[in-house]
C-alpha cells in the first residue's frame, strides 16, 4: 500500500510538472520600405580659385526630375 501511495505522489508530481505554464513573446516588426528612384543622375563640378580656395559642387537628380545641389568651400 505504500509503495502505491509512493508511485502516485510521484507521478502527481511528473504532471503537475508537464504542466507548467510557458509565456511565448511575440514581436511584430514593421515592415522596412527604402523609398530609392530606380535612376539617378550625379554631377560634380570643382572650381579652383587663385587664392588657394577650393570650391565643389554636387548635384543630384532622379527620373521624377527632384533634385539636390550642395556646395562645399574649402580654403587652405
Amino acid at each position: 500500500m505504500r509503495k502505491t501511495l509512493l508511485a502516485t505522489a510521484a507521478l502527481l508530481s511528473l504532471c503537475a510538472a508537464a504542466q507548467a505554464q510557458t509565456t511565448v513573446i511575440e514581436r511584430d516588426r514593421p515592415a522596412v520600405v527604402a523609398d530609392r528612384p530606380a535612376s539617378e543622375s550625379k554631377s560634380v563640378t570643382v572650381h579652383e580659385h587663385g587664392d588657394g580656395c577650393v570650391t565643389k559642387t554636387v548635384r543630384k537628380e532622379n527620373d521624377m526630375g527632384d533634385s539636390k545641389t550642395v556646395k562645399k568651400e574649402s580654403c587652405d
